[in-house]
């Protein structure tokens, strides 16, 4: 009966424990493929992840500094389109136009930015790239804490990515994000087995 009951919990120990072992050994592994700014390598395409847009249209910080880290690496030269994916679920919520106008805002010619408005997921994000926007490699713009897993999923799904951190400041509430992306990185790993469609696809749309 002890003996059991010792087995039992060091399998409750180990199931709980095994979120953060993956999400450990994903950032391990894909460090290698992440770059600042300057020293990233030159891709036809950047993809910028979404996050939350506040009334107006208004970017919020973290979302903001995804786009000017993008704006960077085009007014560099180091991108020739910008894929602007994000959240359009709602007529008065919308990610990817809010990011558009904000890259115009700051110069870059609205030939060049293309949005996506169903990434509601960054799985979404990833398989719409490959299989609507035709993107086959890219630099996936996003802060350090939620670019493992973005690399992840899309060299998973067929994407040659490398990745460009787009942390300008501090963000209040970084632990409570690190934490989510535990166990956000675990279901990462169920998405790319199931390869499932996401909830929006549509006909081709290539960036070319």
């Amino acid at each position: 009966m002890k003996q059991g009951c010792l087995w039992l919990a060091l399998g409750v120990v180990v199931t709980a424990s095994l979120p953060f072992f993956w999400r450990t050994a994903v950032k391990w592994y894909y460090q290698r493929h992440m770059y600042a700014v300057e020293s990233a390598p030159t891709q036809r395409t950047a993809i910028v992840f979404g996050a939350a847009v506040y009334g107006n249209g208004r970017l919020s910080p973290i979302l903001r500094d995804r786009v000017e880290t993008a704006v960077q690496l085009y007014k560099s030269g180091q991108v020739d389109k910008i894929l602007m994916s994000g959240d359009n679920q709602t007529l008065d919520y919308d990610e990817p136009s809010a990011m558009v106008a904000y890259a115009v805002a700051q110069g870059v010619p609205p030939e060049d930015v293309q949005p996506d408005y169903g990434g509601r997921r960054t799985y979404d994000t990833c398989f719409r790239a490959r299989d609507i926007f035709q993107v086959e490699k890219a630099i996936l713009v996003t802060q350090a804490f939620h670019l493992p897993r973005a690399l992840f999923t899309c060299r998973q799904l067929g994407v040659t990515a490398v990745g460009v951190t787009a942390d300008l400041r501090p963000y209040r509430g970084a632990r409570w994000y690190e934490l989510r992306e535990t166990g956000a990185t675990l279901v990462a790993l169920w998405d790319v087995v199931r390869q499932n469609p996401p909830p929006v696809l549509g006909e081709p749309l290539p960036l070319e």
